[in-house]
């Protein structure tokens, strides 16, 4: 008892990772810290850019078995008809938090009868989020989700919740593996914008993943979902219209 009390006064991680309701003496929460390092165990990058009139969500796409059918592995969500979603970090856990966004959104629709706007279907889920930070019943989720959306008074939006209950609107945002060097690019991108139309928010979202990886995509290694003032339903552009933008950047290169 001694030596391992001994260990804890040293303020090393030993025994305050064991529990997720423990703050060591630094005042830390390892538990949800290493959640944070599960959103990058995939390898996995999504780019979130905000338009003039359009957001866009841009992931990789990878196929990690031969024998599996390309059609059914997705990281693009639909919560509502009009509110869709990237999500970045362990699979799993990905698909239980859009589902429960999903019981959220429905459950407001019905209660209040119209559509849960986006930012407070981001903030109930960075709230849920919290809660397992805070209670020994579940571990927090590890992943991360980028909401974007079309709001009739406020123009395109993307929000973004993390595993430790933090929620926040962006102009443009990442997630994931290259985190740090896409939202590093993205400022760049941001400082400059004069004003994006919807082809070039696609293309820019697009190629700030590319370059952070620093390799060409195949129409079929990404994904890009759009919400716009024209068409406010989220949805997921084909291979064939990818394609189109992948050979005009190319070009423009």
């Amino acid at each position: 008892v001694t030596s391992t009390l001994s260990k804890m006064s040293r303020g090393s991680t030993a025994g305050y990772d064991r529990h997720i309701t423990i703050f060591s003496p630094e005042g830390r929460l390892y538990q949800v810290e290493y959640a944070f390092k599960a959103v990058n165990q995939g390898g996995f990058t999504s780019v979130a850019v905000k338009g003039d009139e359009s957001a866009v969500v841009v992931t990789q796409k990878k196929v990690p078995d031969k024998l599996l059918d390309p059609a059914s592995i997705t990281n693009m969500y639909k919560i509502t008809e009009h509110i869709g979603c990237v999500m970045t970090g362990m699979v799993a856990d990905s698909r239980a938090m859009v589902s429960r966004a999903r019981e959220e959104a429905a459950k407001f629709k019905y209660e209040y009868a119209y559509e849960m706007p986006v930012d407070v279907l981001c903030r109930r889920m960075a709230d849920l989020a919290q809660v397992y930070t805070q209670r020994a019943h579940m571990r927090p989720l590890g992943c991360t989700m980028i909401l974007v959306a079309y709001d009739d008074d406020r123009g395109p939006q993307v929000f973004k919740a993390d595993p430790a209950g933090y929620f926040c609107g962006y102009k443009a945002t990442s997630a994931g593996a290259k985190q740090t060097e896409a939202n590093a690019y993205l400022e760049k991108k941001v400082r400059k914008k004069t004003s994006w139309d919807n082809e070039q928010t696609i293309r820019n979202a697009i190629m700030t993943l590319q370059n952070i990886l620093s390799s060409d995509f195949k129409p079929s290694e990404v994904e890009v979902g759009i919400v716009t003032k024209d068409n406010p339903v989220f949805r997921t552009l084909s291979e064939e219209h990818i394609e189109e933008h992948l050979t005009a950047i190319a070009e423009r290169d």
